[in-house]
C-alpha cells in the first residue's frame, strides 16, 4: 500500500501575508471572547493573551515585514502610518497589560485598543497587502522569517 505523499513531502513555508492574516484573524476572535466575558479572571487571562499576540505580531511587522514593503514600495506613507498606529496600540497595551480588570475604564481600554486592532488590520490588508502582492517580494521567504521570530518571541514570552 502506497504511503499519503502528502504527508511526507516537507511542510511549504508559511507566506508572510497568509501568517500576517491568521494573527489578525486569531487576535480578533481573542477580543470577540473578551466580550463575552464575565469574570475578571476570564478578562485578565484573554487580555493577557492578546496583549502577548499584539507585542509579537507588531514586533515581527517592524522587525521585517515593514523594512521589506518600505523598501520594496519605496513607501512613504503606508509603513510610517502602520508605525504610528503601533505605538498607539502599545501605549494602549501598556494601560492594561498585567492590571487587575477593575470595571468600565478596563473595559473601555479593552474596547477602544480592538477598534484601534480593527481600523489597523483594514488598512493592512486593504492597502498595504494588495500592494506588496503586487511587488518581487519572496513572501514565502519573508514568512518563514517572520514565522521563526515569531516562534522565538513566543517561547521567550512563555518561559
Amino acid at each position: 500500500m502506497k504511503a499519503d505523499s502528502s504527508n511526507s513531502s516537507p511542510r511549504k513555508s508559511q507566506e508572510a501575508l497568509t501568517l500576517l492574516r491568521a494573527d489578525h484573524k486569531h487576535v480578533s476572535e481573542l477580543f470577540e471572547q473578551y466580550e463575552a466575558a464575565r469574570t475578571s479572571t476570564q478578562k485578565k487571562k484573554l487580555v493577557h493573551e492578546i496583549c502577548t499576540e499584539l507585542d509579537v505580531h507588531a514586533q515581527i511587522e517592524e522587525e521585517i515585514f515593514y523594512p521589506a514593503v518600505k523598501a520594496a514600495l519605496k513607501d512613504k506613507e503606508l509603513v510610517p502610518e502602520a508605525t504610528v498606529e503601533h505605538a498607539s496600540l502599545k501605549d494602549l497595551i501598556a494601560q492594561i497589560k498585567d492590571v487587575e480588570p477593575d470595571g468600565e475604564m478596563y473595559d473601555a481600554k479593552v474596547k477602544v485598543l480592538s477598534e484601534y486592532v480593527k481600523h489597523h488590520v483594514k488598512e493592512e490588508q486593504n492597502e498595504m497587502f494588495p500592494k506588496v502582492k503586487d511587488t518581487d517580494l519572496d513572501l514565502s521567504e519573508l514568512g518563514e522569517q517572520m514565522k521563526q521570530r515569531k516562534e522565538e518571541l513566543l517561547s521567550a514570552v512563555a518561559q
